[in-house]
């Protein structure tokens, strides 16, 4: 029980996202992509290369 409104809200927020014709602003986008940030888990430095186990498949984050 509860889950109605919360279902709701999500069906609502994905038929705004599907129906709606909002411009992207392509500009804003490559800037976010080229702005050198490490912040995902996708990169690897060096450092951190040379720490890993050659054991680990690299799926540890996401099973915990």
């Amino acid at each position: 029980m509860g889950r109605g409104r919360a279902k709701a809200k999500q069906t609502k927020v994905a038929r705004e996202l599907k129906y709606s014709s909002h411009e992207t602003d392509f500009d804003a986008l490559q800037r976010e992509l080229s702005s050198g940030s490490s912040s995902g888990h996708y990169e690897e430095t060096d450092s951190d290369s040379d720490d890993q186990d050659p054991y680990d498949d690299g799926y540890d984050e996401y099973r915990r």
